[in-house]
């Protein structure tokens, strides 16, 4: 397995989407299961950071009231993470 750190957004996600196929159906042995859990949280939470980092970098454009560009601004965008 890879360092979970150097994985894109992409690579993390489909990682933890095949986790969760595993542990859904429930042939994995006990101790293999809490393993996968585990990276499965650190996938989840790799995710989670690269998502607001990203998320941080987005601009919303500010219109004029007659509908032209007038610059950017942060995006609002509430964070659940």
């Amino acid at each position: 397995m890879s360092e979970i750190s150097s994985l894109t957004f992409e690579q993390a996600l489909a990682e933890l989407e095949q986790i969760v196929q595993r542990l859904e159906r429930g042939d994995v042995e006990l101790e293999k299961s809490i393993e996968i859990y585990e990276r499965g949280e650190a996938l989840k939470k790799h995710c989670d950071a690269l998502l607001k980092k990203a998320e941080e970098k987005v601009e919303k454009i500010r219109m004029s009231a007659s509908g032209e560009a007038q610059g950017t601004e942060p995006l609002d965008v509430k964070w659940d993470g």
